[in-house]
């Protein structure tokens, strides 16, 4: 992939975040006053990444055999911090949500 094509698709995913942020909903689905987590399986097997739209430089990836545990427990630490609970999802490989915490 070229480095334009790549801009290109950065600039798009801005650009949807943007409008749905105006429309008062995260790019998760949930409405902005609300934290919300997923842990999804990479697309490498290797692995797991964080994602939220509260991450300013885009998913956290965690690797080894606890890495469902560690992204779990940020997303818990991370939303006491801000004095309020979050909506955290771990799902499967097709996108079905297997845990809610």
């Amino acid at each position: 992939m070229s480095l334009e094509a790549a801009l290109v698709r950065v600039l798009q995913r801005v650009g949807s975040d943007m409008i749905a942020k105006r429309n008062g909903q995260n790019s998760l689905g949930g409405t902005t006053g609300c934290d919300v987590y997923e842990v999804r399986p990479r697309k490498n097997r290797d692995g797991v990444d964080l994602i939220s739209d509260r991450f300013r430089y885009g998913p956290i990836w965690y690797a080894g055999p606890d890495a469902v545990r560690k992204a779990v427990a940020y997303a818990k630490y991370r939303s006491l911090s801000r004095s309020h609970w979050a909506d955290i999802r771990v799902l499967d490989d097709c996108g079905t949500v297997i845990q809610k915490h």
